[in-house]
Parts: C-alpha cells; structure tokens; sequence
C-alpha cells in the first residue's frame, strides 16, 4: 500500500507562499500519479493540481493556475506544491492522492490518501 503524509501547511497572510510536501512510502512511487486536492469548512474536496508517474505532464485546477506549481522527486519519494500568492480563498485542508495515470481530476479516481495538512491564509 502507498502510504502519504503531507507536510508544510500553516499560516501566511494574503500574497504570502508555502511549499507543500507529500512524502510517500511503501510503494514505488514512481507508478503512480499524484494529485493535491483541497476541502475548505463546508465544501466539497476539490482539485487542485495533479502529475504523471514520469512528472512530464501536469494539470492545474483554473483558480491555482499561475499562482500554484507542482512537482515530483521519484528519488526522494516526494512530491511538492509549490504555492505562491496566496489568497483567502485557497485556505483548506490540503491532502495529496495516489492513483494510476490518467487519473485526473476526480478524487474518486485515487486509490491512497494523506491525512492533509491545514493552509490557512488571512491577514
């Protein structure tokens, strides 16, 4: 089984960046896709960017586009979420996903779940 654990949340204000780890172990995790998705208080868990097995093809939800960057280090069984120009808007809790490529933007796609790391940004 691959197991998660993100890392890196916290605090920032408005306009401020924090990176975000997920560590991964158990499996290879150069199998697997990965995807960040977000659940705010209230609303439904979201997309928020994914990568490919190889780390050559990546996706961003509209709302993160330009501001979030995410990125895979299969030798260090870790991939980040860069995150830049924070708003209000984006704090969540952030949990990073396992699946097979082509899993998309549909959390019911990923098979293996961090526990999620808490963002929140305000001034």
């Amino acid at each position: 089984q691959l197991q998660l654990v993100e890392s890196g949340g916290g605090w920032v204000q408005p306009g401020g960046s924090l990176r975000l780890s997920c560590a991964a172990s158990g499996l290879a995790l150069d199998s697997y896709a990965i995807g960040w998705f977000r659940q705010a208080p209230g609303q439904e868990r979201e997309f928020v960017a994914g990568i490919n097995w190889r780390g050559t093809n990546t996706d961003y939800a509209d709302s993160v586009k330009g501001r979030f960057t995410i990125s895979r280090d299969n030798n260090k069984n870790t991939i980040y979420l860069q995150m830049s120009s924070l708003k209000p808007e984006d704090t969540a809790v952030y949990s990073c996903a396992g699946g097979f490529d082509g899993s998309g933007d549909s959390p019911t796609n990923y098979l293996y779940w961090g526990q999620g790391t808490q963002v929140t940004v305000s001034a």
